[in-house]
């Protein structure tokens, strides 16, 4: 695949054009990561995430602005709703990020979400190892932000950022309630606002609290985002967390936990994609249906009988 060969040398076209064909061609998506596995493993993966309304698309457009200072070559993907029609993302890839243009060292791509629950698109892994592949030294995943994407980034990314803001108590208040363990450094934007220094407080006292144990304490850091006001500290603690993974070992665990849990999904997806296509050109859909319909059997037990039927037949040659 020549496109495979223009990306690997630079073609941000070709790179593009790779993504669209992850997406969207379920044979392609499979070779072109066959291609490129041996190209991966070199880019630091940062999950941004947090509540609706605290600025993560500010945040994130600052701090590409810093990594590009210091040199460095940056990947974005803007996970983001989909339209539940056409499965396109609502925003655009340049929308919400005004302040930096696409270069050379700099790839923005916005990912619809298709509906999965958390936000993750079922193909962001991939555009992550076509951006390591490409050479970027940062790959920002930036996420819908709603509840269970916390937990998804946390599984695919080296450095989870929790984003809030004070007036956000619904979001402080998420942190003690379970997603507190997600995150490796938590940001307060809009540091300017009536009650930040609660808020800063408020997240400290609770992340000491239950971090106390650990080698690795997050930090809380108060930014005005669109400002470029605290982005400087956080970028620092983003390269202080990545070498901590690094030194201590904790880097290959993070690395087996995402082989694992892409071994998880491409089973469950090969699963699911070959028994609906059986069911679906073997003309049993129809039968099921009606059999359900009649009342002449549940749908557990039917779907279950055909299943086992299935496998015993080797259905998928």
């Amino acid at each position: 695949m020549g496109l495979i060969d223009d990306m690997l040398n630079g073609s941000q076209r070709a790179l593009s054009r790779l993504i669209t064909l992850s997406e969207n061609d379920e044979e392609a998506r499979q070779e072109i990561i066959k291609r490129i596995f041996h190209s991966i493993g070199n880019a630091h993966i940062v999950g941004i995430t947090g509540p609706p309304g605290v600025g993560k698309s500010t945040t994130v457009d600052a701090v590409v602005t810093e990594l590009r200072g210091r040199g460095k070559r940056v990947g974005v993907i803007a996970v983001d709703p989909s339209s539940p029609f056409s499965q396109g993302a609502v925003l655009g890839d340049r929308i919400r990020m005004q302040g930096n243009d696409e270069n050379e060292n700099l790839f923005i791509r916005s990912l619809a979400s298709r509906g999965k629950l958390g936000g993750l698109s079922k193909v962001t892994n991939d555009v992550v190892k076509l951006l390591d592949a490409f050479g970027m030294d940062v790959i920002i995943i930036e996420t819908v932000g709603t509840g269970q994407s916390e937990y998804e980034i946390a599984k695919m990314a080296h450095t989870t950022v929790i984003v809030l803001s004070p007036g956000y108590g619904d979001g402080i208040q998420a942190i003690k309630a379970g997603i507190l363990e997600t995150g490796d450094i938590f940001i307060v934007n809009k540091a300017d606002m009536n009650g930040a220094a609660h808020a800063v407080k408020d997240i400290v006292g609770t992340v000491e609290f239950n971090f106390a144990v650990n080698e690795w304490t997050p930090p809380v850091i108060p930014v005005i985002a669109k400002k470029q006001e605290g982005i400087e500290i956080f970028v620092n603690e983003l390269e202080n967390h990545y070498n901590y993974l690094k030194e201590s070992n904790l880097m290959e665990k993070k690395s087996k936990d995402r082989i694992e849990q892409e071994i998880e999904e491409h089973i469950t997806s090969w699963i699911e994609t070959n028994v609906l296509n059986y069911i679906s050109h073997s003309g049993q859909k129809q039968k099921i249906i009606e059999q359900i319909y009649q009342k002449m059997d549940d749908p557990i037990s039917l779907i279950h009988s055909h299943i086992k039927e299935m496998i015993n037949g080797n259905f998928v040659k």
